[in-house]
């Protein structure tokens, strides 16, 4: 089984974040612009000045043993190794290991771990819970890139998205539940995920209407009015149109309307990270309180939770049939 992440700088310093951001931007995934403009946008203005401005928010949320999206990744991994040698008898006949699409280990690395344990099938799991080209098919071109190299292929499966398994549905309930029942209840919960383009929507893509299912189904588990949950869209860069409401603004206007404790939960990360840490659990609660709210409390990623490993494990024992 091949976990797929994003990515993160590989060191917290400008060059660590300029590799980083290289890597990403330069997947033709996430940034449709034509070459010949991005080319220069991307050299010329991105790279010489964007990881300086993000380089304090990563001081914010670096560990002592580095990236939280590396070490909560790191640990699912172990994790679901764990697991799934336990639920086999304790007979090492699955492998698992990680790949992240812009930094290390990548997902050829990955592959060559799983190909040298001597996996005759590979499952492939993005942690993009809910489907986007710019991220589960980001993974699929680099797992296709790797094995044309390769003579002797694996069967090969993508296990599709998981927005509305409801064991996700569940896991995510129960950890806003758990939330509300240490640190009481909020006047209301934001659901924020990753935003992309409203272009990229328009030309087919099925990532907003993946992210309503989660967004409702949550809500529904939770017993929620509509006026009690509201969904949104964070990390918007750039001047284009991104998926709407805009989070940040968002939690604004909720604190105008008198929203006082405003818990905020991420269901598109898998993993927390900086977009997670530092955007909703520091930035958007700074601009919560600056609107006249009192607190916004960010409800943890299931990162590398039991509950997490069982929803990881339940997927790719129904995708091969194996006993649980």
């Amino acid at each position: 089984m091949l976990l797929v992440n994003s990515g993160t700088p590989d060191s917290l310093d400008t060059r660590g974040i300029r590799n980083f951001l290289r890597r990403l931007l330069s997947d033709r995934r996430t940034i449709e612009t034509p070459r010949a403009i991005w080319f220069w946008i991307l050299n010329l203005v991105i790279l010489p000045l964007r990881p300086r401005i993000v380089l304090p928010k990563y001081r914010r949320v670096w560990t002592d043993q580095g990236s939280p999206l590396l070490v909560h990744s790191l640990a699912l991994r172990d994790a679901l190794r764990a697991h799934l040698s336990q639920s086999v008898g304790g007979q090492s006949t699955v492998a698992v290991e990680l790949g992240m699409l812009y930094s290390t280990p990548d997902v050829a690395q990955g592959l060559r771990a799983l190909r040298d344990a001597g996996a005759e099938h590979i499952a492939v799991l993005p942690l993009f819970p809910q489907y986007s080209g710019t991220t589960n098919a980001a993974a699929m071109d680099q797992v296709g890139e790797e094995l044309r190299r390769w003579r002797d292929l694996p069967a090969l499966r993508l296990l599709p998205d998981y927005a509305d398994e409801p064991n996700f549905i569940a896991a995510l309930a129960d950890s806003v539940r758990a939330h509300w029942q240490s640190q009481g209840r909020g006047d209301h919960l934001l659901i924020s995920f990753h935003g992309i383009p409203s272009a990229y929507v328009e030309a087919g893509d099925p990532y907003l209407r993946r992210c309503q299912s989660t967004a409702r189904l949550l809500a529904t588990a939770l017993d929620l009015q509509d006026n009690q949950w509201s969904m949104s869209f964070q990390s918007r860069v750039g001047r284009a149109q991104w998926l709407a409401p805009y989070t940040e603004p968002l939690a604004r206007e909720l604190a105008a309307r008198g929203v006082r404790t405003l818990d905020a939960i991420c269901p598109g990360f898998a993993i927390d990270c900086l977009e997670t840490v530092d955007e909703i659990g520091h930035e958007c609660a700074l601009a919560f309180r600056a609107a006249g709210g009192q607190a916004l409390r960010y409800i943890p990623a299931l990162n590398a939770t039991p509950a997490q490993v069982r929803l990881l494990a339940g997927l790719l024992q129904a995708e091969f049939r194996m006993s649980a």
